[in-house]
């Protein structure tokens, strides 16, 4: 049941859809207001009290994303609602960081949008009746953030198909080409250029193949498959992956091991998503000419990675808030604020643990503390025949 007297704004050019969603949500009881852009919404929020706003993430002129950050800093108590197409991924992205309670996929099931719209209610009404969060709150905001994950994961993988389709196009077309060039009586100079620019399309080919890889990757969720893997090779391949960006801010990134050919048995898809995200995350912090440092070291039971940088450091007022998806304090350019988030939930997939120590001016260190034998966990069948 809806709370009788809520206050929604709906934001959407398409007047037909809106219109339609209006009336639906009336019938809720709602008190809904609509607007068809994103000036038009702002000058209704500055006269009319709002509880939650719906945008639409593809406007033209202001753009949903535009306007959420400026309905944000004039009205920070408003909730916001983002509705996104299937293959729209950076849109809600964007979206996250300025601090959207939650979005939804086009075409809308009415039962979920209102789900949504009463979950951001419970918020509004929670934060006017206490300043402080409490323990339920707490889970419903965190439940409320796994859903937004499921519903990225889902927009990752719709965006690597829809890329998938053009590139075996990309593909096949590049690869015959190069056919054609190899066997046609071509003078030298044209037949130089040609594989030049083939060469060119080919490697460009590679890297949107790698992107889409990491996209299905993200979205996937895949048994954990454990093998031994030589954890100075695995530094030494993050090193190599980090080079570009690592050389773009003239950050020197070198590795060293206390012990020689240590191992362990675990995911090494995981683990060098982990790795490769301390490694960024470290570049990132770095001024120009600063260096980033992974370190091996462990014992029988254990092995520990660890990623030093010399940056700034962490202020302690941030030490907690830096795993809280969404969070960061980088430009948006460049931050999603889902990088440690996502590296503590794999880390602690894996059964082991994240550790952080900094101190302001003399920049952090993280620390991955791993069982050596990362076997897979106890299906419930073995249980019970161990019983």
């Amino acid at each position: 049941m809806a709370d009788d007297g809520a206050k929604l704004l709906l934001v959407d050019d398409e007047s037909d859809f809106l219109e339609s969603l209006a009336k639906r949500l009336a019938l809720r009881n709602y008190t809904v207001h609509i607007a068809d852009n994103g000036p038009a919404a702002l000058e209704l929020l500055d006269r009319v009290p709002i509880d939650v706003a719906i945008l639409d993430v593809r406007m033209p002129g202001m753009d949903g994303v535009a306007t959420l950050k400026e309905l944000k800093r004039r009205h920070p108590e408003v909730e916001v609602l983002m509705l996104t197409g299937h293959a729209d991924l950076d849109g809600p992205l964007r979206g996250l960081q300025l601090g959207f309670f939650d979005y939804l996929t086009k075409p809308v099931d009415i039962e979920r949008l209102t789900a949504k719209i009463q979950s951001a209610l419970d918020r509004v009404r929670g934060r006017a009746s206490s300043p402080g969060r409490t323990f339920s709150q707490k889970m419903k905001e965190r439940m409320a953030t796994a859903d937004r994950l499921a519903v990225l994961g889902t927009l990752a993988a719709s965006v690597a198909h829809e890329i998938n389709n053009p590139l075996a196009v990309i593909n096949d077309s590049t690869g015959y080409m190069q056919t054609v060039v190899a066997k046609d009586d071509l003078p030298a100079e044209t037949r130089q250029k040609l594989e030049m620019a083939l060469g060119k399309s080919a490697a460009a080919l590679d890297r949107a193949r790698h992107i889409s890889r990491r996209l299905l990757s993200f979205a996937r969720s895949t048994d954990s498959k454990a093998t031994l893997v030589d954890l100075s090779e695995l530094a030494a391949e993050v090193i190599d992956l980090t080079k570009k960006p690592a050389q773009h801010m003239k950050v020197e990134v070198a590795a060293r091991a206390e012990a020689s050919n240590l191992s362990a048995r675990l995911d090494p898809y995981k683990i060098r998503q982990v790795l490769l995200n301390l490694v960024v995350n470290a570049i990132q912090a770095e001024e120009s000419g600063g260096k980033v440092e992974i370190m091996i070291s462990g014992d029988d039971k254990e092995a520990v990675i660890s990623v030093k940088d010399n940056g700034p450091g962490i202020p302690p007022e941030n030490m907690e808030r830096i795993f809280e998806p969404f969070f960061t304090t980088k430009p948006e350019e460049i931050g999603t604020g889902l990088g440690l988030p996502v590296t503590r939930g794999i880390v602690e997939e894996l059964r082991g643990r994240l550790e952080v120590e900094s101190k302001v001016g003399e920049g952090a260190l993280f620390k991955v503390v791993l069982p050596r034998n990362q076997g897979p966990a106890p299906s419930n069948t073995a249980k019970e025949k161990a019983i």
